[in-house]
């Protein structure tokens, strides 16, 4: 049993630092780097002078990914139930409400088809701007709901990761969406479709435990967190320093989880390639 129903109800985080897309005219890097806006945006997000990626969300993904900025979005209108009737500051249907709003969106994943390059794609986003990213049942059955048109069509399947983990809301049925994703994902496996996984800044919990690593090709942004439990729950847990760089892109790399990092600035082009690699 589906614990969603189709509603105009949402929810979004409340705090600032969880914004994705920059506001304003200028945008300050980590380093200090200062760049305008419409640079900012011709360059795909990324800062010219030091090449730091900006956290960005499906919109600006879809953008730079499908040709013309023109697709078609599937089950856009499914939204969270509340199988719990979970409570904690607030009920968790008028935090799904209130979020919505803010955001604009109807969960934490945006799935749509379209063209990139001329080749036929799904794409399957997740916006951090919504609860973290975080992953419950919507987001399961647009993932799975995406998986199944890949199928349908033949066509390449890509996931983009950027999560905070299992949506606590919904507990043991966000965790359910882990096996539901895999076990959907390796029908395109079995069908010889090609799945790219996309992990971006930054993809932790369940989802880097199931879909966000099962790709042919699991590939990540430069300086993505990436990772189970946060640096700051391993450390008191060991006691000890971790590494320097721990759970960046290029530390997951170095140990053998990642296949690559690609630039945002190329990442069409080398979606393209990897697809027709794979279709072959």
């Amino acid at each position: 049993m589906a614990w969603f129903k189709r509603t105009d109800k949402g929810i979004q985080t409340p705090t600032e630092a969880k914004k994705e897309a920059p506001d304003g005219l200028w945008y300050k890097t980590p380093k200090g780097k200062i760049v305008h806006m419409r640079e900012l945006r011709n360059n795909s997000y990324v800062s010219p002078e030091d090449d730091y990626h900006v956290r960005i969300g499906s919109k600006e993904y879809f953008e730079i990914l499908f040709d013309g900025n023109k697709f078609e979005e599937l089950d856009a209108d499914l939204s969270s139930g509340d199988p719990l009737g979970f409570v904690d500051t607030k009920e968790y249907p008028k935090r799904i409400v209130a979020t919505q709003k803010k955001s604009g969106l109807k969960d934490a994943c945006r799935t749509a088809v379209g063209k990139m390059n001329g080749q036929s794609v799904v794409i399957s986003c997740m916006d951090f701007g919504f609860i973290g990213g975080s992953m419950g049942s919507v987001v399961g059955e647009k993932i799975a709901r995406g998986v199944n048109h890949a199928l349908e069509n033949k066509i390449p399947f890509l996931m983009i990761s950027k999560s905070g983990g299992a949506r606590m809301m919904e507990a043991g049925f966000s965790l359910m969406q882990m096996a539901k994703t895999s076990a959907r994902l390796a029908l395109l496996g079995e069908a010889g479709i090609p799945y790219i996984s996309l992990l971006t800044d930054p993809t932790t919990g369940g989802v880097t435990a199931s879909y966000a690593m099962l790709g042919d090709f699991n590939i990540a942004e430069p300086g993505a967190l990436i990772g189970f439990a946060g640096p700051r729950v391993i450390r008191e847990t060991i006691g000890k320093d971790l590494p320097k760089g721990f759970q960046s892109s290029e530390f997951v790399l170095d140990h053998g989880f990642l296949d690559f990092i690609v630039d945002r600035r190329s990442l069409k082009q080398k979606l393209t390639t990897l697809f027709k690699l794979l279709a072959n």
